[in-house]
């Protein structure tokens, strides 16, 4: 049995609101004393307790001083106490093999948690007795609150809810049956670029709609009434201040809406109706080193579309092969299997000098990973999980590719 997780939009009063609010406070302000107390016992060079010990710590000591944080659910500084917990473990299993001498550009140790600041990326834990009926959802110490979207009756165990703007949103997860369905082609070699987002090897082209290209100039202004209205210094921002920074932050939410929106159409698209996709595995982090076109690589969103096409494929059955990031996709023919030694990214046709082929360079990588398909042989495989099986396949050229098997 698989899990499907929901992300919808609430719709709450003003009462809830207000609810909501003060579960991110409890939870914030738990987050940041837990820190502030861990960090002294890791200057001490004492061993960080464990979110149970931390949270005996908060009941004994905090919760005291601060009643308020009984008018809330006490999941919420629990998770924050757990979620601080993973934060220091990944920062000691980060700094471990360097001798604890990893640091940023600000000279800090670097992985090491930071305080949360109010209003940046709100959210809190929810456990119990926790019900969907139609548009309607009961969340404990909160009610029942309006969804944006009638949904069926789910037996939830626990939610998430957060904030983005001056929307909120509960995700939760439910077990899910995969349905596998019956696909219309067998192959689709897929190629991802910055001029068209996917060219796939059947002559099929997505557009990039570049969402933050577009909103630049309605960005820079909106940022130069946010840097007006801003007083250094003073404890509080005035109200026109506040509302200049809300409006700033629902463009950068829209533009991240209008990119998942076109990389959902377009995963659906290739999970439902191909049997195999091959896709490279594209190392962004090294991409965008090259700073000329880092603003372009991430307006894409190459690593969240081979996210998105994995759990589809778990979904909807079928196969993804991550050929080699080291694949000279762009730079072989894919008619006669020559390879060119130089390419330079302003020849937008690819010209083999063997077969006097022409082609445009995109439609001729992803006939380049179809034909990997083809040509690759399985050499090892296994397990990953119950529902997937993992393989290495190498092709002719021997480069080893991985290939999932949903």
């Amino acid at each position: 049995m698989q899990y499907k997780s929901y992300k919808i939009r609430l719709e709450p009063n003003n009462v809830q609101s207000t609810l909501l609010l003060q579960h991110c406070g409890v939870a914030r302000h738990a987050y940041n004393v837990g820190l502030a107390y861990c960090n002294d016992l890791f200057k001490k060079g004492e061993k960080i307790p464990s979110a149970i010990t931390l949270h005996k710590w908060l009941v004994s000591d905090i919760k005291k001083e601060c009643s308020w944080y009984y008018k809330s659910s006490k999941c919420a500084p629990q998770a924050a106490l757990i979620d601080l917990e993973k934060a220091f473990k990944n920062f000691h299993r980060l700094q471990k093999k360097s001798g604890y001498k990893l640091k940023d550009k600000k000279g800090f140790l670097k992985g090491l948690p930071r305080f949360k600041k109010k209003g940046k990326k709100d959210s809190f834990y929810l456990d119990g007795a926790i019900r969907v009926e139609n548009n309607l959802i009961r969340l404990p110490r909160i009610g029942w609150v309006r969804l944006s979207e009638n949904i069926e009756e789910f037996k939830i165990k626990n939610c998430v809810i957060s904030r983005k703007a001056d929307n909120w949103f509960v995700s939760f997860k439910i077990e899910y049956l995969p349905i596998k369905t019956k696909k219309k082609y067998d192959v689709a070699g897929v190629d991802l670029g910055i001029k068209t987002l996917a060219t796939l090897s059947n002559g099929e082209v997505f557009k990039n709609i570049k969402p933050y290209k577009d909103a630049k100039k309605k960005l820079r202004k909106q940022q130069k009434e946010l840097s007006r209205r801003f007083v250094k210094g003073a404890k509080s921002q005035s109200s026109n201040y506040k509302k200049a920074l809300l409006k700033f932050t629902k463009t950068h939410v829209q533009i991240a809406n209008i990119r998942l929106d076109n990389l959902h159409k377009i995963t659906t698209y290739l999970a439902k109706n191909f049997e195999t996709v091959v896709i490279e595995d594209l190392k962004v982090k090294s991409m965008v080193k090259n700073h000329n076109l880092a603003s372009a690589i991430l307006d894409g969103g190459f690593y969240e579309f081979k996210r998105q096409l994995l759990y589809k494929k778990e979904w909807y059955g079928g196969n993804v092969i991550l050929a080699n990031t080291y694949f000279p996709s762009s730079k072989l023919c894919s008619c006669c299997g020559s390879k060119k030694e130089v390419l330079k990214l302003s020849e937008r046709e690819y010209a083999c000098t063997e077969c006097s082929s022409v082609m445009d360079r995109d439609f001729n990588a992803s006939k380049n990973l179809k034909n990997l398909a083809v040509s690759s042989t399985v050499i090892a495989f296994g397990d990953k999980s119950s529902d997937s099986t993992e393989f290495q396949l190498v092709d002719e050229l021997g480069i080893k590719h991985q290939m999932f098997t949903f």
